[in-house]
């Protein structure tokens, strides 16, 4: 092994002249235990002490398992190999196991934490059914290990910006509760397109009249994307919107999938629709395209092109907030599909031009927030990424 190798790119100051780092197994710094609570079999409660699963926490009990900090793994199922730094007086379910650090004053948890973070678990997952992953499996990986006040000091950096995308991810949170407040309140009930109440619950106060009931037929003008599946390339002219490119919060994301023959083009501001259910709560989605003929579409996509009556992003809204209804028109027995009829028969209610705009320039001020904020915590995740790359050094076989 070359000398460096035991050195990180990234070093404090204060650390720069204390030399190599030591090379050791994972089990010399760390011990794992095991737990065998089922899910199953626990009354959860509301409040009391926590229990842990493979996402977050499940939910709380009277009593608990770990009296201190520690850091769990999933071991088996959906999710193997993913970390979680736990808070004291904690459980965990029977699908994780829980790491400690083997002498406290010499490795600190938070480290050891961040630490198994730099590590490719995918390597140890066996299991052809229900993937595992056990501490045997990766216990004896190298990895290089500084003296315990630089692990204090990495640890300390680390968690702090972890603090940070928390915040920000909790600021992202209220966000997109307070817009989904505001769908609710500046559209009528969904539920009432059939009923008697024809106006929203908040309104702008230079506005009174009813809303008008219409089918969406009687507002928009429907279009199939083509099919293109023969042309795709990794690289092009166009990008080809697929059934992949929209996301549950009704955003467009890049299919990293192009081509390049001369066809019709989408023009900014275009209205689409997913026609296939790829996910939970996808079907009948729709997002507006930002960009002047960049995209294309692809089959199982519709475009829906507004007229006069009805304004882009607000007939968007429209739409997204009663996934329900495309929901309950979906057909077909592995993948939900919705047809043309189905989408132009969704019934709502629209006000008139000038309060469409004003409740779309309401949301999409929004939207740009909480873009924005999103972008936010991607960014600070990739600093983190960078960060962590620099501060521990990379052990080759």
């Amino acid at each position: 092994m070359s000398k460096d190798k035991f050195i990180p790119e990234l070093r404090f100051p204060e650390f720069k002249n204390e030399g190599e780092w030591e090379e050791q197994l994972i089990e010399e710094i760390a011990i794992s235990e095991s737990s065998s609570m089922a899910l199953n079999k626990l009354i959860l409660k509301s409040s009391g002490y926590s229990v842990y699963g493979a996402d977050s926490i499940v939910g709380y009990i009277n009593e608990f398992q770990q009296s201190e900090k520690y850091i769990s793994i999933v071991k088996d199922g959906s999710g193997v190999g993913r970390l979680n730094l736990c808070e004291s007086n904690s459980s965990i379910l029977g699908t994780l196991a829980c790491i400690k650090s083997k002498n406290k004053s010499k490795y600190h948890l938070d480290w050891i934490y961040y630490l198994l973070n730099t590590i490719d678990f995918s390597v140890y997952v066996k299991g052809a059914g229900i993937p595992h992953i056990y501490y045997s499996d990766f216990k004896k990986e190298n990895v290089a290990v500084p003296n315990p006040k630089e692990q204090q000091k990495i640890a300390s950096c680390l968690s702090s910006l972890d603090e940070m995308i928390s915040a920000h991810s909790q600021k992202l949170d209220l966000l997109k509760d307070h817009k989904k407040g505001l769908m609710q309140n500046l559209f009528p009930d969904p539920e009432s397109s059939s009923g008697s109440k024809k106006v929203p619950k908040y309104r702008f106060k230079e506005f009174e009249k009813n809303w008008e009931r219409v089918k969406l037929k009687d507002v928009s003008t429907y279009f199939n994307g083509g099919s293109y599946e023969n042309d795709v390339k990794e690289e092009g002219k166009y990008e080809l919107i697929t059934l992949k490119s929209i996301n549950t919060s009704g955003n467009l994301i890049c299919s990293k999938r192009y081509i390049d023959i001369e066809v019709p083009t989408l023009a900014k501001g275009t209205l689409i629709m997913i026609l296939s259910e790829q996910a939970p709560g996808l079907l009948g989605m729709t997002t507006i395209i930002p960009t002047e003929n960049k995209y294309v579409l692809n089959q199982r996509i519709a475009e829906i092109r507004p007229n006069q009556k009805v304004e882009s992003f607000f007939l968007s809204m429209a739409i997204n907030r009663n996934q329900a209804y495309f929901s309950k028109q979906g057909a077909g027995m592995k993948v939900q599909n919705i047809t043309k009829p189905n989408v132009e028969n969704y019934e709502f209610l629209i006000p008139e031009i000038p309060e469409q705009q004003k409740i779309a320039s309401c949301l999409s001020t929004l939207d740009a927030l909480i873009t924005a904020q999103a972008e936010k915590i991607e960014q600070l995740k990739m600093h983190k990424k960078g960060l962590m790359q620099g501060l521990f050094p990379k052990i080759k076989d």
